[in-house]
């Protein structure tokens, strides 16, 4: 069903981090950018849908005009809102939003981070665009920060902070299916496995919450109203978001699931984990008899590669790219 394509090489290894991969696909220019995350350095790739041609681009995660060392990076990820794309970077000490070139620093937003230290790291972890003009990121002390984000210019504001979570957030996504109908905005999700869901607005309403079981959500989606969470168990679990009802669960992989991503046109679902495989399902939603049917299509095995971003190419489904723990490349795969 797929083949492997060309790499993309990169200047750094990725780090060994959860959903370590972004991809924002750019139909008028007929380019993609990728961006995965090493240590203190975001490494940022735009391909040309030819092959012919890439370029490269760096950032640090330093605080503007101050003269402290790099953080550590935990993650970055394209937020595509009606108006403009921005590149969000979360780190140890701040957030940072670009132009989704990562030419142009756009907004910094810095992390109360305690004057000794703590037994607990601080750090922002999950990212998201949400409606016509919210970028949400999920912060190590349990909160979820909601940005307000204009049309164009830097006045980008923090308008609400959710407090519902109890335990460090791990990601977050938005409902990706363009329906207008779905209730659901947000889902988060945290180290204990619990999620909650979210109905945007000036104030962001709690709707649900989808208790965990004592183990890591490591990466969450919402497509249709349908929660797709995957565990450190391996397993994917699918849920009802209004009202939690779990439709099915499926032991995916033998070990930790780093990565899952949707295509939010054509239904595929791709998972990946620390046991080296890549894994694409399909997913039939009936909302007549309220069920879901999910199907195993294919699967990849990268090997001896521990496998820390996945994600859909583009809409459909048609070509995928991953990352993997100390790899200096972006391994692609597209359908036959």
């Amino acid at each position: 069903m797929y083949h492997k394509e060309k790499s993309i090489q990169i200047k750094n290894s990725a780090s060994a981090l959860y959903n370590n991969l972004s991809v924002l696909r750019l139909a008028p220019r007929r380019l993609t950018y990728f961006t995965v995350v090493h240590a203190n350095m975001v490494n940022m790739v735009s391909a040309s849908w030819d092959g012919l041609d890439y370029s490269h681009r760096q950032l640090q995660s330093k605080e503007p005009n101050v003269a402290t060392s790099p953080s550590l990076i935990m993650q970055a990820a394209f937020c595509v809102l009606p108006s403009r794309d921005l590149l969000v970077v979360t780190s140890q000490k701040g957030i940072q939003m670009y132009e989704s070139d990562g030419s142009i620093l756009v907004y910094w937003h810095a992390l109360d981070t305690p004057e000794t230290p703590t037994a607990q790291a601080v750090f922002a972890r999950g990212i998201a665009a949400v409606r016509e003009n919210y970028i949400c990121v999920g912060m190590s002390t349990c909160g979820i920060l909601v940005f307000d984000v204009p049309n164009k210019g830097s006045n980008i504001t923090l308008s609400e902070v959710l407090e519902e979570h109890k335990e460090p957030i791990t990601d977050m996504a938005s409902e990706c299916s363009g329906s207008q109908e779905c209730i659901a905005d947000l889902v988060s999700a945290d180290d204990g496995g619990n999620m909650c869901v979210w109905k945007a607005g000036e104030e962001f309403q709690l709707l649900n919450k989808i208790p965990g079981f004592d183990m890591t959500c490591s990466s969450v989606k919402l497509w249709k109203g349908t929660v797709l969470a995957g565990y450190g168990t391996g397993q994917i679990r699918v849920y009802e978001a209004v009202t939690g009802i779990i439709h099915a669960e499926v032991n995916a992989h033998a070990r930790w699931i780093y990565s899952l991503d949707i295509a939010p046109f054509s239904g595929l679902l791709l998972s990946a984990g620390e046991d080296s495989l890549v894994r694409v399902w399909h997913l039939t939603l009936t909302p007549e008899t309220n069920s879901v049917e999910v199907a195993h299509l294919h699967n990849e095995c990268v090997t001896d590669i521990q496998i820390c971003g996945a994600k859909f190419c583009d809409g459909d489904g048609y070509a995928f790219a991953v990352t993997g723990y100390d790899l200096s490349e972006i391994i692609r795969y597209s359908q036959t």
